[in-house]
């Protein structure tokens, strides 16, 4: 039997118009903290590079108010406009993804992760021409915002005077 994710990516190839199977939907990046503290070091990195962090929503806590459990997750959406605008002058219809997203979820083995939309997903769903620089450039960040929060070599800093810091 197939898993529910498993299940979703077969459904979203096929019902996804011009999506090539070479595309990834989704990039994982494991952490090798917690999801509190995965989540604290992203927001604190997102700050500090003048992103705008517009919400952050507790998938677990709101499920568990509702007697339904789940495994620690988090969603971080933010974005920067300067960027967001232009991909959206490229393809309009991109604004359905944007802002951008972090979800930090621990999966069954107590694993932590980083997801994120693939920007090369974005520009095959949107038909984005001529913003291949743009794409580009997000892509980068979220990688390198998603490694640096995710690695024990770049510990998340409990600054006291962060607005993320850990309670």
């Amino acid at each position: 039997m197939l898993k529910p994710n498993a299940l979703f990516l077969i459904l979203s190839f096929s019902l996804t118009p011009g999506l090539s199977s070479a595309v990834q939907v989704m990039r994982n990046v494991k952490s090798q903290f917690t999801v509190k503290h995965t989540a604290m070091s992203l927001k604190n990195l997102l700050v500090s590079k003048n992103m705008t962090i517009f919400s952050h929503v507790k998938h677990s806590q709101a499920a568990e108010k509702q007697g339904i459990y789940l495994n620690p997750t988090e969603l971080i959406i933010f974005g920067n406009p300067a960027i967001g605008s232009k991909l959206m002058h490229c393809s309009q219809t991109a604004a359905i993804d944007l802002p951008q997203k972090y979800l930090i979820w621990e999966d069954e083995k107590k694993d932590v992760w980083i997801s994120y939309n693939d920007p090369e997903y974005l520009k095959v769903r949107h038909k984005i021409q001529g913003c291949d620089l743009v794409l580009d450039k997000i892509s980068a960040a979220l990688e390198n915002f998603a490694k640096k929060a995710s690695d024990t070599s770049q510990k998340p800093k409990e600054y006291e005077d962060s607005p993320f810091a850990i309670d």
